[in-house]
């Protein structure tokens, strides 16, 4: 692969992860530190809403360009714009003065979020040839969890020491390297055509799903594979800081080193078990690393706030996403067709992560209900109905691989 599709890959990455936990668990985390009640942070989780909803208006992508820089790049660079923006407003902001302000800026963020995640999604279905599609989202994920990385564990650190706006601050500069990304991406527009009108670009993708045998099997497990990953994370920040007691400082440290380490190393498994077995054993072996993953913060509830269970548990927490998200990916990028990359991918991404709103946002009421002890055995639990739609493999319809 050529250096410069390398920095691109890392670049366009890096950007696509630096939003998300500043509109989850950093945000959270801000609110945390400003007294909101967990019932008022866990309906936070709604304002990610639009990683849902963005393939209701990934077709009109699809269909239109922004003059300048081509299809892709066009709405790319626009998004990553508007995107800095309302971070450096929400920085300005005080959330014990005008909550609704921080509401509506958070959303203005996951929106152009989202859009940009469409766009990006779609250039590298395009730009990227069947040989390299692999590698490429393998990079692409690596550089998505280390951004998430920067906007988690950095950004607590810079909030303790120099406080949110600066930190907020900071990460709207931040976005400006995916930006460069975006400048030195090449225009695919070669590649792949533009649907004729916006109805063929919404009904094309659709029709082509609603033929396929099994694609309901197939919608309901991009849904609930990762749930019980998102109902955890949903309310790990309060946990760790409201109800043991870390600091801000001792989890960024955390987050900052063994979580680089353990993604890294998740991402070199994931790779290897998806080149040594088939995807549908991957899909198992990950899926279980996955819950139990959650129970090392189940242990940290049992056993208080000991340093060591804390640096265990979120390298453990890292491992299983690098390992996850890599059989994910790989199967619901394999599940589109190419002609419809932009939307069909739009659609599944968004299923996966529908349920880290939707039931995410009651995740406050829920640790109210259960308490922290039974809060993270219930997440766990929740991680098996997608493990058992892995037992109707045979009826999704999909290419069979040799079981290895």
């Amino acid at each position: 692969m050529p250096r410069r599709r390398l920095l691109v890959l890392v670049l366009l990455g890096f950007a696509s992860g630096l939003p998300l936990f500043l509109t989850g668990s950093t945000l959270k985390a801000w609110m945390t530190d400003e007294g909101l009640s967990l019932a008022t942070i866990g309906l936070f989780s709604f304002v990610t809403l639009p990683y849902s909803l963005k393939v209701f208006w990934a077709p009109f992508l699809d269909r239109y360009a922004l003059p300048g820089l081509g299809r892709r790049r066009g709405w790319m660079l626009a998004m990553q714009g508007a995107m800095a923006g309302a971070l450096m407003l929400l920085a300005q902001s005080q959330p014990h003065l005008g909550l609704l302000r921080v509401v509506l800026l958070a959303l203005a963020v996951a929106v152009t979020s989202a859009t940009f995640d469409i766009a990006v999604d779609a250039w590298r279905a395009e730009a990227l040839d069947q040989k390299h599609l692999g590698l490429g989202n393998s990079i692409h994920i690596a550089a998505y969890r280390v951004a998430m990385l920067v906007s988690g564990g950095l950004a607590m650190i810079l909030a303790q020491v120099f406080g949110w706006r600066t930190t907020y601050l900071l990460m709207a500069v931040l976005t400006g390297l995916g930006m460069v990304g975006t400048w030195l991406a090449t225009n695919t527009d070669t590649v792949a055509r533009a649907p004729r009108s916006l109805q063929e670009a919404v009904m094309g993708p659709l029709k082509d799903l609603l033929q396929r045998k099994g694609i309901g099997l197939l919608l309901a497990f991009a849904m609930f594979y990762k749930l019980g990953d998102w109902l955890a994370e949903a309310m790990t920040m309060p946990f760790l800081m409201r109800g043991i007691g870390f600091t801000k400082m001792q989890i960024g440290t955390v987050q900052k080193t063994t979580a680089m380490v353990a993604i890294i190393l998740g991402g070199l498994i994931g790779g290897w078990m998806l080149l040594r077995m088939s995807l549908r054993k991957a899909l198992w072996i990950c899926g279980f690393v996955q819950a139990g993953s959650i129970l090392g913060f189940w242990a940290i509830s049992l056993l208080g706030r000991h340093l060591p269970l804390l640096v265990v548990a979120n390298t453990l927490e890292n491992l299983a996403y690098g390992m996850g998200s890599s059989a994910l990916v790989a199967l619901l990028m394999g599940s589109c067709n190419r002609s419809y990359t932009g939307t069909q991918y739009a659609l599944f991404s968004a299923l996966t992560a529908l349920p880290r709103t939707l039931f995410a946002g009651m995740t406050g009421f829920m640790a109210d209900w259960y308490g922290w002890k039974l809060y993270f055995p219930v997440c766990a639990a929740a991680a098996i109905p997608g493990l058992l739609l892995l037992l109707l493999w045979d009826r999704w319809g999909l290419p069979e691989t040799d079981e290895a």
